[in-house]
């Protein structure tokens, strides 16, 4: 899943969380965070902190994959955009 904000980070980790049947208390003593950590995550409090997350990533067997943005106006060394190379062709 892209995930573009603490909310929906928190929302993943919190279906996660629950299709594992774990609670807040027991995926805070595997993630080594405290309860109250993993409540305010989930509820999408904004003051997430990095180290915290990936702890609570890992003990979820998630992972955080960071790369670069490709959209229509913009495209990696290598992908081709077909977006654009229909509509250069609808317009010649």
């Amino acid at each position: 899943m892209l995930v573009r904000s603490i909310g929906e980070a928190a929302a993943q980790v919190r279906g996660c969380r629950l299709a594992l049947r774990l609670s807040q208390d027991q995926l805070a003593q595997r993630a080594g965070v405290s309860r109250k950590w993993v409540y305010e995550f989930e509820a999408g409090r904004p003051h997430a902190e990095l180290g915290h997350l990936l702890r609570v990533l890992d003990a979820l067997d998630l992972q955080l994959d960071v790369s670069p943005r490709i959209g229509p106006a913009d495209s990696a060394p290598g992908v081709v955009n077909l977006d654009a190379i229909l509509e250069r062709h609808r317009d010649g």
